[in-house]
């Protein structure tokens, strides 16, 4: 009995370590491509030009997109935890193929591929870190894994520094399927399966009760908010220095916001994330959203260096740390039979969102409108998602039938 109730305070640790390893890979394998680029642009025999290099770049994205919305029917059918091994050799085998591809229309569809098993990783692991953490810290241990994806973000840019030229650019994505030699042995031995696949019947975990009523209208306005915040998280993340640049600072200040921008945002998301498994996620991610808002809106205003830069760390944490929140918002709201069909949904039409920010950052700035303007936009996408976050209907009776069906009292009420 002891040794079980040893086990059951670890579960919790590893499955948010082996969640944050995970992420780290998958923010890697994304942002690697960037540091690639300069060598596919000069590959002695593709030729490509810049569009052909970004449509490249583009298919993990699309991938992603599939994969996060299809990885809860997978789920549902065989578990969370065989579900978290296969994405994570599935994700590293493609980025092997990738390293390998002999032609552009390869390297293209490898990374398709790859990005089924990027899109599928962060809900599988949210879900599962959601499962077995304890109720009054969900938010906080599901940001605490989350985390990994700028760390994963950093690696890659030091990777890309450090090795690009010496070993060319295929060295680079072939680091990519190191999970295979070391994350994935030790999920196959240390990874626990979630308690509710393991106690439900197999024949309730549908998605049908997920489309009707009032989930279904939760996890649209859910999904609309998670297409605000990735919208922010890439339009800022891409557009931010070269908005400041044309505010008139200096390259080395402009890419110093971006810097303080996302160490603004891993604060938020902790910060934010602990507070709503205290307060309750609808409020703490309408109120980020607005935080948002005025942050990002008074970007646009004449301000003291000091007092920019304060509102830059504050907007990181109001749009890539509020992604976090809304994050565990979708995997809290919802019962445990829908939780990763929900998760997998809202966050592939996130996904969306990610598209489209560098997209609508890059119109913006060609289309010569004011500085101001341009912080204006990102600020209206804010007020959406905090109207989206706001008007998410209460399913709290449902939850509480569901939680104690399987013996978790003491999860809260959310909402």
């Amino acid at each position: 009995m002891a040794d079980s109730r040893r086990a059951g305070a670890r579960a919790p640790w590893v499955v948010v370590a082996l969640g944050f390893s995970a992420v780290v890979f998958d923010g890697y394998d994304l942002i690697v491509y960037g540091s690639a680029v300069p060598s596919l642009l000069g590959h002695p025999t593709w030729d490509l030009n810049p569009t052909q290099v970004g449509s490249i770049g583009s298919m993990a994205l699309v991938g992603m997109f599939f994969g996060a919305v299809g990885i809860g029917a997978v789920t549902n059918r065989i578990g969370s935890r065989r579900a978290f091994i296969g994405c994570l050799i599935w994700f590293s085998v493609m980025m092997l193929a990738v390293s390998a591809a002999p032609t552009p229309l390869l390297l293209g569809l490898t990374r398709f591929l790859a990005g089924l098993g990027f899109g599928g990783i962060a809900p599988v692991a949210i879900a599962l870190v959601t499962e077995v953490a304890p109720a009054h810290r969900r938010g906080l241990f599901n940001a605490i894994m989350l985390s990994g994806f700028p760390i994963g973000g950093v690696f890659a840019a030091i990777a890309g520094i450090t090795m690009l030229e010496p070993f060319g650019f295929r060295t680079l994505f072939a680091l990519g399927g190191l999970p295979l030699v070391t994350l994935v042995p030790i999920a196959l031995l240390y990874l626990p399966e979630s308690p509710r696949f393991q106690e439900q019947d197999r024949a309730t975990a549908s998605t049908q009760g997920l489309l009707r009523g009032r989930s279904a209208v939760a996890l649209a306005l859910l999904a609309v908010a998670n297409v605000a915040g990735f919208l922010l998280v890439f339009g800022l993340n891409t557009w931010l220095p070269q908005l400041m640049r044309e505010a008139g600072y200096p390259l080395q200040s402009a890419i110093g916001f971006l810097l303080v921008f996302n160490v603004g945002a891993v604060g938020g998301g902790l910060l934010g994330s602990a507070l709503a498994d205290r307060r309750g996620p609808r409020g703490v991610a309408t109120v980020a959203f607005l935080v948002g808002v005025v942050s990002i809106g008074l970007l646009a205003v004449e301000l003291p260096t000091a007092v920019l830069y304060l509102l830059i760390g504050i907007a990181g944490a109001a749009s890539v740390g509020t992604q976090m929140v809304v994050f565990g918002y979708v995997a809290v709201h919802f019962p445990a039979d829908h939780r990763p069909a929900a998760l997998g949904i809202a966050t592939g039409f996130g996904r969306l969102g990610s598209v489209a920010g560098p997209i609508v950052g890059g119109v913006l700035v060609s289309s010569g409108v004011s500085f101001g303007w341009n912080f204006a936009a990102f600020a209206s996408v804010a007020l959406v998602g905090a109207v989206a976050a706001a008007a998410v209907p209460t399913l709290a009776a449902r939850e509480d039938r569901v939680e104690a069906a399987v013996g978790v009292a003491d999860a809260p009420a959310v909402g």
